[in-house]
């Protein structure tokens, strides 16, 4: 297995572990979860970066990287509508991007296309590691970005949607 995927499954490990210095409640709880996720944030850039390098794109890889970003946002996301930090709604709008994105992706490869990563698609990706930090350790005006992060949420699905529209074959 190489390095990319080895960062990728640690992403993964680290999921429960980012859970587990949520739910507990000890001093500094919040932080440790924060630095937990900012290392997985990191691996994420990480993972994919050296794939490209060293040329070791693996189907694995394909498949489990966008998965294992979306478990750890959507940990964090979730934990932080429980601990009253973000509304419910706003994840909600977070996640349905995701599930519809993703479903976009697989009608796409399902004709032999490949859709890629866009430029929102990143700056979403950004905005929401920086949202959910902010939210976690709670920095003042954490709302805003997180209101950020929605809106830009909100903007990359529409452009994975509309730059994609040959996909949604509406005849059969």
């Amino acid at each position: 297995m190489n390095l990319a995927n080895r960062l990728t499954i640690l992403r993964i490990i680290l999921v429960p572990v980012f859970l587990f210095f949520i739910a507990i409640k000890i001093k500094y709880g919040n932080f440790l979860a924060a630095f937990i996720f900012i290392v997985a944030a990191i691996t994420d850039t990480l993972d994919g970066y050296i794939a490209r390098k060293r040329k070791e794109i693996t189907k694995f890889g394909k498949f489990m990287d966008p998965l294992a970003d979306k478990l750890i946002v959507t940990a964090a996301l979730i934990s932080l509508v429980e601990l009253n930090k973000i509304a419910s709604w706003s994840v909600m709008i977070i996640i349905a991007r995701e599930f519809a994105v993703t479903g976009l992706r697989a009608l796409a490869a399902s004709e032999g296309k490949i859709i890629a990563a866009s430029k929102w698609g990143k700056a979403k990706t950004v905005i929401q590691i920086i949202a959910i930090i902010a939210a976690l350790i709670e920095l003042p005006y954490s709302n805003i970005l997180m209101w950020v992060a929605i809106l830009v949420t909100i903007i990359s699905g529409v452009d994975y949607f509309t730059k994609n529209l040959d996909v949604l074959d509406y005849k059969s």
